[in-house]
């Protein structure tokens, strides 16, 4: 298990480093994901290397919430009085997304099944 979760640092610190040094809009995280990505792609047997740590770490994915509901309990009267704008930009932000996401998913549907729909 320690070697997995060396691995999974280990691909975390590349990425953070390649989001720098390169001046990347990409979080290193996210670019360390995607490099581990390609690595098991071009290694599936480093699957079964890594599926134990990935296991314990699911196991206890529950822990990851504890951070965010502090930070909600710490700005709780921050909360209570912005609470409008919150909701508002909640609101229009989720329904910018699916509506760009409709659109996005209309466009590259084939034309045959456009077709079908009119």
């Amino acid at each position: 298990m320690l070697e997995g979760l060396l691995a999974l640092l280990v691909f975390q610190l590349v990425g953070e480093g390649l989001a720098r040094l390169l001046h990347l809009p990409i979080p290193g995280p996210v670019l360390g994901l995607l490099g581990l990505f390609a690595v098991l792609r071009a290694r599936p047997h480093w699957i079964e290397r890594l599926r134990p740590t990935a296991e314990a770490l699911h196991s206890h994915l529950a822990l990851m919430f504890v951070p965010a509901g502090v930070g909600v309990v710490m700005f709780l009267p921050r909360l209570r009085a912005e609470w409008l704008p919150i909701v508002v930009a909640l609101l229009v932000s989720t329904s910018v997304g699916l509506v760009v996401t409709a659109w996005v998913a209309h466009r590259l549907a084939p034309e045959s099944a456009q077709e079908d729909e009119s």
